[in-house]
């Protein structure tokens, strides 16, 4: 299966222009760590909480004032739509990432898949059931009698 049939194609961008204050109101507001950055419908890189943290605000500059491009990573992971879904889970598994950016071959952001999108819903295999242990069976109650004629337990 490719990765382009399991991703999900609405996904929210932050512009490089936007402030790192805007990035991280939108990252709390979609409760998620990381945003992809794009410009012109394309992916130029991601901005995450931990580049917020520790390369402006642990820096002591100011979010407000500190735009998007300045702090992203432009080395940014990604997929293709065509590639094939196990593949690409793979990688992900190999790069640490829970989430990556779907691009066309012109780096056209198309979407975002997670290993959640890629792991298959595994069905148990039917087998047939097995007794572990014999179930014991309740056993009447002995009666007896008592001295008046009536049934005790």
């Amino acid at each position: 299966m490719k990765v382009g049939n399991l991703m999900t194609p609405d996904i929210e961008v932050v512009a490089p222009r936007e402030t790192l204050k805007a990035a991280a109101e939108l990252m709390a507001e979609l409760g998620c760590d990381a945003l992809p950055v794009g410009e012109d419908n394309r992916l130029i890189g991601t901005i995450t909480g931990y580049d917020i943290a520790l390369r402006v605000v642990a820096q002591g500059q100011d979010p407000e004032r500190i735009t998007v491009r300045e702090a992203m990573s432009a080395d940014v992971l990604y997929c293709f739509a065509n590639e094939n879904a196990r593949i690409v889970s793979q990688k992900m598994g190999g790069w640490w990432v829970r989430r990556l950016p779907v691009v066309g071959p012109d780096k056209r952001l198309l979407g975002t898949v997670s290993l959640g999108d890629l792991t298959p819903l595994k069905t148990a295999p039917r087998r047939k059931a097995k007794r572990v242990s014999r179930r014991a069976r309740p056993q009447p109650v002995a009666r007896r009698r008592n001295s008046v004629g009536t049934a005790a337990a």
